[in-house]
């Protein structure tokens, strides 16, 4: 059977000049890709955003040099079109670049529009996806995406556009009647607006919500709660981003699946759905 170092070898090359937008997952370093740790090995410079674990940063080869170009809600960050520029310019400095993203860079993570910049300068790249917190977060959480018994569909909804904003072009009426499940990143910040649409579009105020901060790093916090509550429930927990809101009938399944919470001691329940009571009465 062949090593590690050989699963290394017959990966790509982060070739000088290149940049390669890269993919950290939500936190937990375990969950970051064998293809971003070979990137992690090879760069020469790294770009990296806030919510990438420092933990990832220390597996990068001896003499990286580290830049960092966060992008917070309500903080001084980065413009995105000097991120862009600074790539490009790193590149044609003949550089080996890792542009390293919390989460996947094409979820919400603005990939697309450095990597149209790159295409417009002539620089090479490649994308290496990872796991979006709207994935792993909620599976740290004990809920799935999708569960046969409660939804064929999902929709991932970001909680402000490019001025901070509830954004104008999200459709919720169209969502809330489509989707089963919500997954909804970066809406702490306007919960009340967003709750305030998804009841005028038909949802119920019992609806099962959970919000998860800081998903599968050690300061995770999961707050169960539901949508006529949610927004006074955020204010008394002290709650703080960054975090996901989960809205829909999966957020009942972490009573069964809540694993984190096993491993503390949580009794688990077998059925939390109720499905067997309900089919026996059938």
């Amino acid at each position: 059977m062949g090593g590690m170092e050989e699963i290394f070898r017959d990966l790509p090359a982060l070739e000088a000049g290149s940049v390669w937008l890269a993919g950290a997952g939500p936190g937990d370093p375990g969950l970051l890709s064998v293809l971003a740790l070979h990137g992690l090995r090879q760069a020469e410079v790294i770009v990296y955003d806030a919510l990438v674990d420092s933990r990832i940063l220390d597996l990068a080869r001896s003499g990286v040099q580290l830049e960092y170009a966060g992008k917070r809600g309500g903080k001084p960050s980065a413009k995105q079109r000097d991120i862009s520029l600074r790539l490009i310019e790193l590149a044609r400095e003949g550089r080996r670049v890792l542009r390293l993203k919390g989460g996947d860079p094409f979820v919400f993570g603005r990939g697309g529009e450095e990597a149209l910049a790159l295409v417009a300068a002539g620089v090479p790249f490649r994308i290496v996806p990872g796991i979006s917190a709207g994935i792993g977060g909620l599976a740290y959480a004990g809920i799935p995406v999708t569960h046969r018994e409660v939804n064929s569909a999902v929709a991932f909804i970001t909680g402000h556009d490019s001025s901070g904003l509830v954004p104008d072009t999200v459709d919720w009426e169209s969502l809330s009647r489509g989707a089963p499940v919500l997954v909804i990143y970066m809406a702490l910040k306007h919960i009340e607006p967003i709750v305030e649409r998804l009841l005028a579009a038909g949802r119920a105020v019992s609806e099962p919500v959970a919000v998860i901060a800081k998903a599968t790093t050690a300061e995770q916090r999961v707050l169960e709660s539901t949508l006529g509550r949610v927004a006074a429930d955020i204010a008394a927990s002290g709650i703080e981003p960054p975090a996901m809101v989960v809205v829909g009938e999966v957020v009942r399944l972490r009573g069964g699946l809540d694993w984190l919470g096993a491993l503390a001691g949580k009794r688990l329940i077998a059925d939390p759905l109720g499905q067997k009571s309900r089919s026996e009465s059938a």
